[in-house]
């Protein structure tokens, strides 16, 4: 039995070697013939092209990201062009839509201006006084334009004419106006419906109504609000018939034979920015003639 099994261990140890050498004389043949042989300048192209196409691509990316952020600048600068130019057209727009609505109101003075014969001023008001009780506006029209103390004043707004006041002051280049509420104007006024005569004072502030006084008792069941109260045309100081304002509120006063009258001005002094003055004293002179 050992006899056996040393042959046994010999046959196979025969075997693995001639393997091996059968294995090296392959690998040998292999090298003399060629078959082995590692060709350096294709594994140099191999690395370095692979590189290249690496730093090909970076490059590119680079120079992709480069555009893209100088396009995101250039984008970024025309809208904020785009912004700019859009609110340049909006205070165009709004600069032409309040010059349409100055040139309707110098339309509608000229209008006014054409259709009398006296003399008149375009004016526009250039400051207000501070004192509520003796509040005077200043016009831009003075001596050297013809401006005289006394003077009416009126406006239109909305297409109707309204009594402004009268030139209290006179200067060079400017004048000023007593307007309607101030305290101490008062104008000689009748109800444009009844014809009855009366006075309108002023209150002393803008935002108050006008007292119409020396209106009797007796009248009270033919007034009604909203009633046009215009100038009577006496004493020479104003146009006849030119509406100051309409009635707001009527009061029977005890013990008393006149009303107590309340006017709303016709005029909007908040938003009166031009004027027209006009020449009473020609109008006198033709009506005399």
């Amino acid at each position: 039995m050992s006899k056996i099994k040393k042959v046994s261990i010999k046959f196979r140890f025969r075997e693995l070697l001639f393997i091996i050498l059968m294995v090296v004389s392959s690998v040998f043949l292999s090298f003399s013939s060629g078959g082995f042989i590692i060709n350096f300048k294709n594994v140099g192209f191999t690395i370095f092209s692979t590189l290249e196409m690496g730093v090909s691509k970076v490059t590119f990316f680079v120079k992709d990201s480069a555009t893209y952020v100088k396009r995101i600048f250039t984008i970024t600068k025309e809208y904020e062009e785009l912004v700019a130019k859009l609110e340049n057209y909006e205070l165009t727009r709004r600069a032409n839509a309040e010059l349409r609505k100055e040139n309707s109101r110098l339309r509608e003075q000229l209008n006014f201006v054409e259709q009398i014969s006296q003399e008149t001023f375009l004016a526009n008001i250039i400051s207000r006084g501070a004192d509520n009780l003796h509040t005077n506006i200043t016009i831009d029209k003075g001596s050297k334009d013809g401006i005289k103390k006394n003077m009416s004043v009126v406006a239109i707004q909305n297409g109707t004419m309204g009594v402004v006041g009268k030139i209290i002051a006179v200067g060079y280049g400017t004048s000023q106006i007593m307007p309607v509420y101030n305290i101490n104007c008062s104008i000689s006024a009748r109800v444009q419906s009844t014809r009855d005569v009366g006075l309108v004072a002023g209150s002393g502030s803008e935002n108050e109504d006008l007292s119409l006084r020396y209106i009797k008792n007796r009248v009270v069941e033919d007034l009604h609000f909203g009633d046009v109260i215009v100038t009577s045309g006496e004493n020479g100081n104003y146009l006849k018939d030119i509406p100051i304002g309409t009635i707001s509120n009527i009061t029977v006063l005890d013990h008393d034979t006149f009303l107590d009258v309340k006017v709303t001005p016709l005029v909007d002094f908040s938003r009166l920015e031009n004027v027209i003055v006009v020449s009473t004293n020609e109008l006198l002179e033709n009506e005399i003639k």
